[in-house]
């Protein structure tokens, strides 16, 4: 049976979840939330240690205006009303990418990282702003200023996932198979489910489903 340590989830599907069901964009982002937290209860049930979720990308600024604001809204308001619980689960809050928002949401997500920061039952990565390619370049560039060597243990000492171990399992919802940009370096070795129900939809027993179906699979890692 596969240890699984890491599960990284690529959230996809909210907006056209929200267009076909509720016909508006945001009530999909809303709903979504939901799903967020009852994968996070199952993560726990299942004593897996890291969690990341891909929030919001780089190119997600592309969206429009009002979206990209009520987005915004619906994360400050989880985090004023749910921070308290959080932190009394012992679950940690660790944002990846760059806090380039506005003031009192910067405030509220380093206000979540130091008051969770000693927590230890689960991890969870918040991927806001982030682009994998972009972490990539920023790294270099440390490597370089530093005049160190370029090679595998300096690049990862460099990237914001440092001291997180590599994602065991990456699940993207909503029908569609890629990475978009999304922990290209880290994801080397994850086993790949793509999920074809939309975020909102997907249950604890499709995710269930799929932890038990790593558990089974043969690993090789480049061996035989």
């Amino acid at each position: 049976m596969n240890p699984l340590n890491h599960v990284a989830i690529i959230m996809d599907g909210n907006g056209r979840w929200g267009l076909k069901y509720k016909n508006s964009r945001n009530a999909g982002h809303k709903e979504g939330l939901k799903t967020v937290e009852k994968i996070i209860n199952e993560t726990i049930k299942n004593r897996i240690k890291f969690l990341t979720l891909y929030a919001f990308s780089t190119e997600n600024w592309k969206r429009p205006k009002k979206e990209i604001n009520y987005l915004f809204n619906l994360l400050e308001n989880f985090l004023n009303n749910r921070l308290e619980d959080i932190n009394k689960q012992n679950i940690r809050i660790k944002i990846l990418g760059y806090k380039k928002f506005s003031s009192k949401l910067n405030k509220l997500l380093n206000l979540a990282e130091k008051k969770t920061s000693k927590n230890s039952k689960l991890q969870i990565n918040l991927a806001l702003n982030y682009g994998s390619k972009t972490e990539l370049i920023n790294a270099f560039k440390k490597i370089y200023k530093k005049k160190g060597k370029i090679n595998e243990k300096n690049l990862e000492k460099n990237l914001q996932t440092y001291n997180i171990p590599d994602p065991d399992l990456l699940i993207r919802t909503g029908n569609t198979k890629r990475l978009s940009n999304f922990l290209l370096w880290q994801l080397a070795y994850a086993e790949i489910f793509f999920e074809k129900k939309l975020w909102p939809a997907f249950t604890e027993k499709e995710y269930k489903k799929i932890i038990k179906e790593f558990r089974s699979i043969k690993r090789n890692f480049g061996k035989i």
